[in-house]
């Protein structure tokens, strides 16, 4: 397929997965990602501002859907359930894409760099959700912890998912991961399910 071919940026986000899992992501370079995806530099640099992004190009778009499905909760919830409903939304985001997320998590976890990239797209996403949480009228410290408490229960539910094949239901890991935390706060720790 030549250049100027259809779905450019889809291209080189496959092409990088494949090779930061067949070469490792330090030793690949933004000119080996273009030519495996038989485009140029020039047009990678359209797409994304470094190598980095290529494995986090969808988070603006995760936070987008998950801010507005915050944004779009009945006001009776609870903050914390109304996080867990947005959270939900995520669940069609990843069943569209499991074995995808599943090696580019690996890459993930096997980088630093990639790995603090990861903690600060997961900070933004946190303040996102404290600023849906301020708008529908919760007041601080309550909007920061509950958006903090959120992530937590995204990471844990992320991981059973991507540890289970992404064959579980979304929602239903998300309800286990929340109920496990509520009982950490309880000091019930035994009750929690282990990882």
């Amino acid at each position: 397929m030549g250049r100027w071919g259809p779905d450019a940026r889809g291209r080189l986000e496959a092409a990088a997965l494949e090779l930061y899992t067949e070469r490792g992501y330090e030793q690949t370079t933004v000119a080996e990602i273009a030519g495996r995806a038989g485009l140029t530099e020039r047009t990678f640099f359209r797409h994304f501002a470094d190598k980095r992004e290529v494995l986090f190009g969808g988070s603006t778009r995760l936070q987008d859907l998950v801010v507005g499905a915050v944004e779009r909760a009945p006001d009776t919830p609870a903050p914390l359930e109304a996080v867990v409903r947005g959270l939900e939304e995520a669940g069609a985001f990843f069943q569209q894409n499991v074995g995808r997320l599943r090696r580019r998590q690996a890459v993930i976890d096997a980088n630093a760099e990639l790995q603090a990239r990861e903690l600060s797209k997961f900070a933004a996403l946190a303040s996102a959700l404290r600023g849906a949480l301020l708008r529908r009228g919760v007041a601080d410290p309550a909007a920061g912890l509950t958006a903090e408490a959120g992530i937590v229960v995204f990471k844990t539910a992320f991981e059973r998912w991507l540890g289970e094949t992404g064959q579980r239901d979304w929602s239903s890991l998300l309800r286990e991961s929340l109920d496990d935390l509520k009982a950490v706060v309880a000091g019930d720790e035994a009750q929690a399910d282990p990882p």
